[in-house]
């Protein structure tokens, strides 16, 4: 193969017609006859195909044998104006080079249409679809754009740690990390399992939430995000859990419940801004093939400003709906994904953040508000997904979150250096979640949010 350095398809749009190219890949497709084979070579940094045009006076058929869908090859030759439809530019090869051969009978990623749930059971070959190329490669712009904003802001980015031994969110939903023989562990007199003799000297799980050690980032260095793996041990089998995904926490010393909200707005916003910006030729793909109206819901979300309202006001509005809920609605109920999207879709047409959800469905950090009743909660809800990101104001007072912890029956003693904090220069502060996969669903229109990770996790599944 020549010595030119290779050039990412992507590029070629780039360059003119007479400029020699090297390029390697992936075969797509292969058509042609004795006289002139037709390849489409595609190498993941773009959902279009490059087609290569092999002369047949220069290649036999025999040499092309192998030149089969699935096959990685490498082109030397000359970028040509392309007379056919769907390219500007062609590859007049003049030498070629086969990498590896992908036998044409099990070879499972032919030319045809495939359902998701079978694209699901090859993880390992899916990412070379023209679907996940556009999916992979948005995760990884949304994903820089993550970086680029909180940086740009002035924050810093926390690594919160993956085995804890506390449980941020109370629900016991997590996934044990341990290295005691698990045929015949020790064992306390009472015949508790002795977790002393354990690695840690303790019993320790794989995070659900990297927010409490956010807290102690944010009040000492003031702004702070992590983003990092999560783990909820769940046995939820449907299109909106994953037993392992990713989050977006910030935490903000001296923001207030309003602070956190414009914040919330303004992330959000700029991560669709940025993917309409930079993925655009993806988006189209997946417009075209999948969700007809997604850019366009994309754009409206960019230009609209979100609704804002409390709990209180939204069960006004869904009782008031004459609306058939599956889940009934009354005050005090943690709201379901369908009052969520009634909200949205039908009633406001527009996000909406929720506000002062009751006490009694909320996690113990978070700040009470006068009335006894209610929390400075807020979720932001989006359409077609439902909740895309929860947080509120902390609870800066150490009497109520000790309070708070006594009425929930959690153990203290795992907490002390939480609650310490509010014994130290405690400070009003607020943050919130983002989960990846979420804002991933919405950004790219898929509808089950096992496809929106590379190899996801859930009941039963644990594949690749």
């Amino acid at each position: 193969m020549e010595s030119c350095s290779r050039v990412k398809i992507s590029k070629i749009k780039e360059m003119e017609p007479g400029e020699k190219i090297l390029v390697k890949g992936w075969v797509r497709t292969k058509r042609g006859n004795k006289n002139v084979t037709f390849v489409a070579l595609n190498d993941g940094s773009s959902v279009s195909n490059v087609q290569i045009v092999l002369d047949g006076s220069k290649f036999s058929e025999e040499s092309l044998k192998g030149v089969t869908t699935g096959a990685s090859i490498g082109v030397f030759g000359v970028l040509v104006e392309s007379p056919g439809k769907g390219q500007a530019l062609e590859i007049s090869a003049d030498k070629l080079e086969l990498y590896g051969t992908a036998d044409p009978n099990s070879y499972p990623l032919q030319k045809k249409g495939h359902t998701m749930e079978f694209l699901r059971e090859i993880g390992h070959l899916r990412p070379r679809t023209n679907t996940f190329g556009c999916i992979f490669r948005i995760r990884h712009a949304m994903a820089y754009a993550i970086h680029k904003f909180f940086n740009d802001k002035g924050f810093y980015y926390l690594h919160t740690p993956i085995i804890t031994a506390s449980d941020a969110e109370g629900a016991g939903a997590m996934f044990q990390v341990t290295t005691l023989d698990l045929s015949n562990p020790p064992r306390k007199e009472c015949g508790a399992i002795d977790y002393s003799k354990d690695f840690f000297g303790k019993s320790a799980n794989l995070t659900v939430s990297g927010q409490l050690e956010g807290e102690l980032g944010a009040l000492a260095l003031g702004e702070i995000y992590t983003f990092g793996p999560t783990f909820r041990a769940e046995n939820s089998n449907t299109p909106r859990h994953l037993s392992e995904f990713w989050m977006i926490e910030p935490e903000m010393a001296f923001y207030e419940i309003k602070e956190n909200m414009d914040l919330a707005e303004e992330f959000i916003k700029y991560l669709v801004k940025y993917a309409l910006d930079n993925c655009i030729e993806d988006l189209r793909f997946l417009n075209d093939m999948f969700d007809k109206e997604l850019i366009q819901r994309l754009e409206d979300v960019v230009n609209t400003q979100f609704v804002r309202l409390s709990y209180t006001e939204g069960i006004e509005i869904l009782i008031n709906s004459g609306q058939k809920f599956e889940f009934p609605v009354s005050w005090g109920t943690d709201l379901q994904s369908e009052h969520e999207r009634y909200l949205v879709e039908k009633h406001f047409k527009k996000p909406v953040i929720l506000t002062d959800y009751p006490k009694e469905i909320k996690a113990f950090y978070m700040k009470q508000n006068s009335d006894g009743k209610t929390v400075r909660a807020m979720d932001v809800l989006f359409p077609k997904i439902g909740e895309i990101i929860g947080g509120s104001q902390r609870e800066e007072s150490l009497e109520k979150l000790q309070s708070r912890v006594e009425e929930l029956h959690m153990d203290p003693s795992s907490l002390w250096w939480y609650l310490e904090t509010r014994k130290y220069g405690t400070v009003p502060h607020a943050g919130f979640g983002l989960g990846f996969e979420r804002l991933l669903l919405f950004v790219t229109g898929m509808t089950n949010i096992r496809d929106v990770i590379p190899f996801p996790r859930s009941p039963k599944n644990a594949e690749f």
